[in-house]
């Protein structure tokens, strides 16, 4: 059995002994159904993972014993913020989730004039918290040490005017620049993906006041979340730690 990565919110200690935090311990006692003496690996965001023994199981909690924190480092040299236009159904849940394995540092949730999904106030906020676990739950699966941020959604256009110092990348069917020939070299990306049916001709002039370069992926039309991944993926290998 490979050794579950468990997320831990709080600074780990070496040599200490902590109970998991409810999501955590539900996963490690419930789910999983381990008992004490079985291994477990933790990391808490700060690049160090802790191999760690299981010493209590019951309802409600799970404890452990910590060893030492060893530095493990599995960041992309690209620095990637993703702003995607919010998608329905399990579209964004599949992107999020994605889009971290390949590296994402941070994603924006967007609304824009085609975005055909409407949440506001505590419904929203549901959803940032559990895109956030997404995030999480990727991280472990991945590898990852440090947890993507997932920012509150906001306009395309507020989203747009952020200044950074940022390469500002957005996908368009008739663009004349492909991501093979952006300059070398790129440290940190802003990665624009449009809704389903795509951002409209005032939503686009727009973009490129804010100084964003229209970028072709190819002759084919992609899905909103083939998009994503694939953009990613093509400026991991530009510009990443892929291939």
């Amino acid at each position: 059995m490979r050794i579950p990565r468990i997320y831990h919110p709080e600074t780990l200690i070496a040599h200490s002994e902590i109970a998991l935090c409810e999501d955590a311990a539900n996963h490690v006692g419930r789910v999983l159904r381990m008992q004490p003496g079985q291994a477990v690996q933790l990391f808490d965001g700060s690049n160090q993972v802790f191999e760690a023994s299981i010493t209590q199981v019951d309802k409600k909690s799970v404890r452990v014993s910590l060893g030492e924190g060893v530095l493990s480092d599995n960041e992309s040299p690209l620095n990637l913020h993703l702003g995607q236009v919010i998608s329905r159904g399990d579209k964004m849940e599949f992107t999020i989730q994605k889009s971290i394995e390949l590296g994402a540092n941070t994603i924006t949730p967007l609304f824009s004039e085609r975005c055909g999904v409407k949440l506001d106030g505590e419904r929203l906020e549901k959803k940032l918290q559990q895109w956030q676990k997404i995030a999480i739950a990727a991280c472990e699966q991945c590898g990852r040490n440090r947890i993507p941020e997932i920012r509150p959604a906001m306009q395309l256009e507020a989203w747009c005017a952020e200044q950074d110092d940022s390469l500002k990348l957005n996908l368009h069917p008739r663009a004349s620049h492909s991501i093979n020939t952006l300059p070398l070299p790129v440290k940190h990306v802003r990665l624009l993906i449009g809704p389903e049916g795509g951002l409209s001709a005032d939503e686009i002039a727009m973009t490129s006041g804010y100084g964003f370069t229209d970028i072709l992926l190819g002759p084919r039309v992609l899905r909103t979340e083939t998009t994503a991944l694939t953009a990613i993926t093509a400026l991991q290998v530009r510009f990443g730690d892929l291939g």
